[in-house]
This record gives C-alpha cells, sequence and structure tokens, in this order.
C-alpha cells in the first residue's frame, strides 16, 4: 500500500508530513515510522507529523521523533504543519490547533510562520546550565567554542546523564554573539544526534538567556545550523507569556512510498 506524504522543512528541521484527517495511518506501528524517517531506507526526516480533525479546532498536531515514538512538542515541527495545513486548505492566514503540550495559535504569511508557544515558568539555574520545559525538556549552557564543539558526544552525555537519565532531556550549546542575539547548537532526544534547528530549544535559550541576565531584549535572534529563527516574549510574576517563535516552514517536496 502507497502512503502519500508531503516534506516540510523550518530552518532545516525536517518533518515527513501525513494528512491523517481519514484516521487510516496506523498509529501504533513505531517500526514503520522509523523507517520512515530514516534516511538511507525511508524517506529521511528529523520526525514524523500526522495532521488529524479536531472536533472544535483547526486541526490537531500529532508528532513523532525519528525513532518512531510519540514525543514532547516540537516548535519548527508546529510551524510546519501550519504551512502544511494551509498547503492542504484546511486554514487559511490564521490557525488554532491541538498539540502534546496544549493550545497553541499560529500566523503564516508567505512562508514566515508566528507559533505562540505555551507559558514557561519554574525555570532553574544551576551553577553551569539553565533547565527548563517550552514544551519539551531543555537543558541550556553556554559553550565558547561553539564552531568545532562536538554536539553528538557532548549532547548524548548530558542527556543520558544525571540529573536526566533514561527520561532524558534536549541539550543546547550557546554563544553570545550580541545583546538580542545568540548561536545555538542543539542535540535533540528521539533523534540523538545534532539537528540544525530546534523550535522549543530557541525558544529556551532565549527565556534562560533573559532570566539569567544575559539580554534585556524581550525579541531574541537565534541563529541555528539551518538558519535564523526569533522569540519574542512577555514576562509576568516570573512567568514568560505571550512566548511566539518565528520562523520560515518550507515545502520540499511531496510523493508516495
Amino acid at each position: 500500500m502507497q502512503q502519500l506524504f508531503y516534506k516540510y522543512q523550518g530552518t532545516g528541521n525536517d518533518f515527513v508530513m501525513i494528512d491523517n484527517r481519514q484516521k487510516k495511518f496506523n498509529k501504533n506501528d513505531t517500526k514503520y515510522i522509523k523507517f520512515l524517517c530514516d534516511r538511507r531506507f525511508g524517506i529521511g526526516a528529523d520526525g514524523l507529523i500526522l495532521l488529524e480533525n479536531h472536533d472544535t479546532l483547526d486541526f490537531k498536531m500529532v508528532y513523532y521523533n525519528a525513532d518512531g515514538n510519540e514525543s514532547s512538542m516540537c516548535g519548527n515541527g508546529g510551524r510546519c504543519l501550519v504551512a502544511f495545513a494551509k498547503q492542504l486548505g484546511v486554514i487559511n492566514n490564521k490557525a488554532t490547533f491541538e498539540a502534546v503540550d496544549g493550545l497553541h495559535h499560529a500566523t503564516i504569511e508567505g512562508d514566515i510562520v508566528k507559533l505562540q508557544m505555551q507559558n514557561v515558568s519554574g525555570i532553574k539555574e544551576n551553577n553551569n546550565y539553565i533547565f527548563l520545559d517550552t514544551g519539551s525538556p531543555h537543558h541550556v549552557q553556554f559553550e565558547d567554542n561553539i564552531n568545532d564543539f562536538d554536539i553528538k558526544s557532548k549532547g548524548a552525555k548530558i542527556r543520558y546523564g544525571e540529573p536526566y537519565n533514561e527520561a532524558g532531556s534536549n541539550v543546547n550549546f550557546v554563544s553570545k554573539i550580541s545583546d538580542s542575539k545568540f548561536r545555538v547548537r542543539t542535540y535533540e532526544r528521539g533523534v540523538e544526534d545534532e539537528t540544525l534547528s530546534c523550535g522549543t530549544g530557541v525558544t529556551a535559550v532565549a527565556l534562560a538567556m533573559h532570566y539569567i541576565g544575559e539580554t534585556e531584549k524581550r525579541n531574541v535572534t537565534l541563529n541555528v545550523e539551518g538558519g535564523t529563527l526569533e522569540v519574542c516574549f512577555d514576562i509576568e510574576d516570573e512567568t514568560y507569556k505571550n512566548v511566539w517563535l518565528i520562523g520560515p516552514a518550507q515545502l520540499v517536496y511531496k510523493g508516495a512510498i
């Protein structure tokens, strides 16, 4: 049986998109999902996303990591899904949808998608890193020599080590460019490697940098391996609110496998 799919990318973070409004996709077949995400034997992607109907909202997002397991929120994936929904005619220029972490609002103009993320509080500052949850758990730490840093081995060591252990965390390495701009490289759990971009990761970095006083700006630019993203936010009573992840989301190709 052929599976129709669309391939999208947001600053190099790429996804297999499937229209599952008719509920024909087997969501329990983790081996098949892993195969579709395989870059040598399948389509190749950092994750797979299903667009499904919702009773009261525009659509529902169901996200799987490249290892085939359903996962926590994916910011770039959410942005790409908004672009996919527009391509399918499900939405026009605005969307409200449900993801694993709750309700999200979004707008799209051209290939630029603005995605509202969840409010964030409970940020934990440690001796050499910050931990926070932006829909997915993120470890954030400074690294001076970020260009030559071995992201995969260093990221894996942190991801599987204390205090995260089996549950794991995404790991972001950061260097400061200016008061409003940072460079970010991310090791993603579930992919178990560096990705060219991570939406919840850059959101975590922007909020963490503001939290520890590295920036006073509430509109932060993040340079990632695959391009540039922006994060803007408000803060009220030590809670980050009105958090928006902004950047391009583009169709790469469509096909059948």
